[in-house]
């Protein structure tokens, strides 16, 4: 799988089925090229004049499932 196709996918948290956005970015292993962390946005650009975070990172570890369509994750 391609990181273009990797990002299309819905990131989806299992405790509250809520969305949390595409991927944006990856944080890899230096070492062993391995994926360690997925990033997806914090909130959308009208929300950022609140108090959000700039981005979720998630560790590759709390991935439970990717499917054709979506990323379901345990956060």
């Amino acid at each position: 799988m391609t990181y273009s196709e990797l990002r299309k996918k819905e990131v989806i948290n299992m405790r509250d089925c809520r969305k949390l956005g595409r991927i944006c970015d990856l944080e890899l292993d230096e070492c062993t090229g391995k994926i360690h962390k997925i990033m997806v946005p914090g909130c959308n650009k009208w929300l950022s004049l609140m108090n959000c975070e700039d981005s979720i990172s998630i560790c590759y570890k709390d991935i439970r499932q990717i499917g054709p369509e979506i990323i379901l994750v345990d956060i």
